[in-house]
């Protein structure tokens, strides 16, 4: 007698949840796997403010590395001498 009125007392949440679960049953097999391969995708997918922190870190990396040379290169440079003087 204990177990019928504790079943029957059941909350909103739970009944929606077991609503969803027959409906999931409703499902053959492979139209579950192929929505949870596509919410997996979904998941792990890329998304373009990734992909572009990625391109602006390597077009500073490159710009901060050219930098680098074009001053060190600029700064031994001596345009006073002419290259016929030895």
């Amino acid at each position: 007698m204990g177990r019928k009125d504790a079943s029957t007392a059941r909350t909103p949440v739970d009944q929606y949840r077991k609503q969803i679960g027959k409906q999931d049953y409703k499902k053959t097999r492979p139209m579950l796997r192929a929505t949870r391969l596509k919410a997996e995708a979904k998941k792990t997918a890329l998304g373009v403010k990734e992909v572009s922190l990625v391109l602006a870190a390597i077009l500073v990396f490159l710009f901060a590395f050219y930098a680098f040379f074009y001053l060190n290169v600029s700064n031994e440079v001596d345009l006073d001498l002419d290259p016929d003087e030895n």
